[in-house]
């Protein structure tokens, strides 16, 4: 929830509010032993489910030193670069709608659904997946299945590359997003912004270059970065990581090696282990502590949308009245998150 202060149609300030829908997800570890919770932190959202599943998995085997499978990792990565691409997908169509460009919208949700096909045929669940646990993946992926994903991804791209053009060039979308809501660098930084919206200004930081998220260490690849700090910016961010993922995701599949998905996790949690993790929005922060029990004394969950809101109020102040929608949909807020 927004409160604007308008002097006739610009905003002079902007006053972000949350906590309307939390539902103490954080606070359940009490009643949830840490294979559960896995699942758990998981329903914070829907569009990001996995990363979060797989943040929480991380955060409770970092604590647990267990070591995870290889094959695992790259299915982990696939899987993670699939909800990238069904998130991103799901954000063109809305900021599409947004401008009233309706058949733009119908298309981008369209390919989208070939993600969620995809993902429904691998893990079960369109939305909530459950297939990450602590200790690996409940179940393997064979890999003639990973070689169609392969193939259906890179059937996809042209008809991607038509309706992302229209995004970059089309003049009515130029004329809603370009110099709207301008983020600079320093501002960026100092904000503490995250994810596309910090790389719409370019800061080159994106999780996946450290060394012990997944196996993108293993893939070579760069952080799509623009320099304008504009709306366009960060559409034209998001639209380079659309294709991005599926060369991360062809690559994997070509490397993924062969051996078993899980190891047997025994024991309890003893100790506490941090994980930072980019999830589409930007990146996110999973905390576990244990006491040896197999109930956590903490789980906490950091997500990108909270990191964004100072950067959202700081472009608001000051912008048009009929920009807000626009400005307020280019940092991709997830509210489900925001509100764990």
């Amino acid at each position: 929830h927004i409160d604007l202060v308008v002097e006739d149609e610009t905003v002079v300030e902007a006053i972000p509010s949350i906590g309307f829908i939390h539902r103490g997800l954080e606070k359940l570890v009490e009643k949830r032993d840490y294979t559960q919770m896995v699942y758990v932190i998981e329903r914070i959202c829907g569009i990001c489910s996995f990363g979060h599943g797989w943040g929480a998995a991380s955060a409770i085997e970092g604590a647990m030193n267990v070591k995870v499978p290889e094959r695992a990792e790259y299915l982990r990565t696939i899987l993670h670069e699939l909800s990238r691409l069904h998130s991103h997908l799901l954000w063109l169509g809305l900021l599409a709608d947004a401008f009233g460009f309706e058949s733009l919208f119908t298309h981008c949700w369209r390919i989208r659904e070939t993600i969620l096909d995809i993902l429904e045929k691998t893990t079960g669940g369109r939305v909530i997946f459950s297939i990450c646990k602590v200790g690996g993946l409940r179940k393997d992926i064979d890999n003639e299945t990973l070689r169609e994903i392969s193939e259906t991804l890179e059937g996809i791209k042209a008809e991607l590359k038509d309706i992302t053009t229209v995004f970059i060039e089309d003049d009515s979308v130029k004329n809603r997003l370009c110099g709207v809501g301008v983020l600079s660098k320093e501002d960026a930084i100092e904000l503490c912004a995250v994810g596309p919206v910090a790389r719409g200004s370019g800061v080159g930081q994106d999780m996946r270059m450290t060394d012990n998220h997944g196996v993108y260490k293993d893939l070579d690849f760069e952080p799509v970065v623009e320099e304008a700090g504009d709306c366009y910016a960060r559409c034209k961010v998001r639209i380079g990581e659309v294709f991005q993922s599926i060369e991360l995701i062809k690559k994997a599949v070509d490397k993924i090696p062969d051996g078993p998905v899980d190891v047997p996790v025994k024991g309890n949690v003893e100790g506490e282990y941090m994980v930072r993790l980019e999830q589409p929005r930007g990146e996110a922060y999973y905390y576990a502590k244990g006491a040896g029990t197999k109930f956590l004394q903490r789980m906490r969950v950091r997500t990108p949308t909270n990191m964004n809101i100072p950067a959202l109020v700081k472009i608001l102040q000051g912008c048009d009245l009929a920009d807000v929608p626009m400005m307020v949909l280019t940092i991709d807020p997830c509210i489900s998150c925001t509100e764990r």
